[in-house]
């Protein structure tokens, strides 16, 4: 063994009394084997090294580690739990007890985690989604945003805001169907955000949405590339900044189907998108005129 010594000197020999140095295996520590002197301790752990488990308790036994720090946990899983069963003092179990009692901080947000928890399950959000949402949850709290205004709907609006910094194609008309609070609200908390925490996220390409209102329609790839192809034609010449994805989708999706003739009606386009048919015929006139296409009778 091979000891760093304060003189910067390398050496195996014991720094006190010039004796050999022993590692200890189970503790990982570094000792002199004639005086005792502990040179290093709890260096590395073998107790764990080359042991296979092949039932549940043995990995459990042999785990080395916890759970993973997770922000998703409102104490990034980093909690202790005194175990009163065991503690005969008064004074211990009160402190026990007292230990088991939650600050309105951590309430809060127990109750935001949850909530993001459940909205993200419905919708099939990824991990990183769910982090950066209750990032942007905890940075608020903490600039006291959530005064006079529901966890709920500063959670859907975290997650709205989460899924348009990670250009992940999700409305926010969907996660206002999944929130537990009005659509009002959620839409004054993701103003607030942007006022105050000054973020600017990229809008919404109606491009990303196509394939999934594809498969809701059922309809083919031809289809399918050409509605892009109108978009992205649309997009080049004229702003769509202001203008609802889902809308120009629909409008899209319709003007494709009329050029190939395809049957279907506004109706079934209105109820898979989520738009009105007011809104599905102005942004159809407005790409056939725009782009000048002329539709085959």
């Amino acid at each position: 063994m091979v000891i760093k010594t304060e003189n910067n000197e390398y050496s195996n020999l014991c720094p006190e009394c010039g004796g050999s140095i022993i590692p200890l295996i189970n503790t990982g520590d570094v000792v002199c084997n004639q005086c005792g002197l502990v040179i290093n301790e709890k260096n590395v752990d073998f107790s764990h090294n080359g042991r296979r488990a092949y039932t549940n308790q043995e990995k459990i036994n042999r785990e080395q580690t916890g759970a993973p720090i997770s922000i998703l946990l409102p104490d990034m899983g980093l909690s202790t739990v005194m175990d009163k069963s065991k503690i005969s003092s008064p004074d211990l179990k009160r402190a026990a007890k007292w230990n088991t009692r939650i600050t309105w901080q951590k309430r809060n947000l127990l109750i935001a985690s949850t909530e993001l928890k459940r909205i993200s399950t419905n919708l099939n959000l990824p991990n990183y989604v769910k982090e950066d949402a209750m990032r942007i949850y905890i940075e608020a709290f903490k600039k006291k945003l959530l005064r006079g205004r529901s966890i709920n709907a500063m959670v859907a609006a975290c997650l709205y805001l989460a899924c348009r910094r990670k250009k992940l194609p999700r409305t926010l008309q969907e996660i206002l169907d999944e929130s537990s609070s009005n659509a009002k609200d959620v839409r004054r908390s993701y103003s607030t955000l942007l006022r105050e925490m000054n973020f600017n996220p990229p809008s919404t390409d109606p491009i990303s949405l196509i394939p999934r209102f594809m498969t809701d329609l059922g309809l083919n790839s031809e289809i399918e590339q050409l509605t892009t192809k109108i978009l992205k034609a649309y997009r080049s010449k004229f702003s769509i900044s202001g203008k609802d994805p889902k809308g120009l989708c629909a409008g899209a999706i319709y003007l494709a189907c009329k050029i190939r003739n395809k049957e279907i009606t506004q109706q079934q386009i209105v109820q898979a998108i989520g738009v009105t048919e007011v809104t599905l015929r102005s942004r159809y006139k407005e790409l056939k005129n725009k782009l000048n296409v002329t539709i085959p009778t």
